[in-house]
């Protein structure tokens, strides 16, 4: 299966369709171009305000947005996903953020993003983001997976036993799985342990078959129901 296939699990065949809110018209402009035919971006917005009147109109599948925006009570980007909880069925939330510090991540997360990536990202890789938030998945850049760790209460490193349908798995199983279940690509995966990916998809196939679970979307409502998240 190829790493494109295994992000848009979950989701259509048609382009997933997004509402880009960032204060920097410059920088919307570069999304939009390193976008591929997979997302398309079907309205903008540039403050707090703009952003809830533009989400609600469009109600579409994934917003992607700025933490730090004007406009609003000040509330920035978890002001926005605050003021549209009424479309939490309909719409998901992607944070898209030059900043990577800790307050910012939790804040957002906390009022209902499904994930947080950082400027930082490229063209495909954000691609695969969206396609992932809109599929049901949670999305981390992977340095920032430990800030939410450690605010909702569980350890990166630190995986209870007594579960026997977890003590089937091997621990470099559970170390995949851990990272899979938070959102993180194969290639993220391979990069983080030092393995390749063609392992990674190796042990992903064992901890789904152990686990008799069908894809990544089961494995994260597994792991999120065990408090493993």
């Amino acid at each position: 299966m190829s790493q494109d296939a295994r992000n848009d699990e979950g989701v259509g065949d048609g382009p997933v369709e997004v509402v880009l809110v960032d204060d920097h018209h410059l920088f919307r402009t570069g999304v939009r171009a390193s976008l591929d035919d997979r997302v398309r971006v079907v309205g903008e917005a540039a403050t707090v305000d703009e952003a809830v009147r533009v989400v609600h109109a469009l109600r579409p599948p994934v917003v992607l947005l700025d933490v730090h925006l004007p406009g609003g009570d000040g509330g920035g980007g978890a002001e926005v996903i605050r003021s549209c909880a009424d479309l939490a069925g309909t719409t998901k939330f992607l944070a898209l953020s030059v900043s990577d510090a800790a307050e910012d991540v939790v804040a957002v997360i906390r009022a209902g993003a499904r994930g947080y990536v950082t400027k930082a990202i490229d063209g495909p890789a954000l691609v695969d983001a969206v396609r992932q938030v809109a599929g049901g998945d949670a999305v981390f850049s992977p340095r920032l997976a430990g800030f939410v760790l450690d605010a909702f209460g569980t350890s990166a490193g630190d995986i209870a036993t007594g579960d026997d349908e977890l003590d089937r798995l091997s621990a470099r199983e559970r170390e995949v799985m851990r990272l899979i279940a938070r959102g993180y690509t194969y290639r993220e995966v391979a990069g983080e342990l030092f393995i390749s990916v063609k392992t990674v998809e190796t042990h992903v196939s064992a901890v789904l078959r152990k686990l008799q679970l069908s894809n990544r979307h089961e494995l994260t409502r597994w792991a999120a129901a065990r408090r493993l998240l």
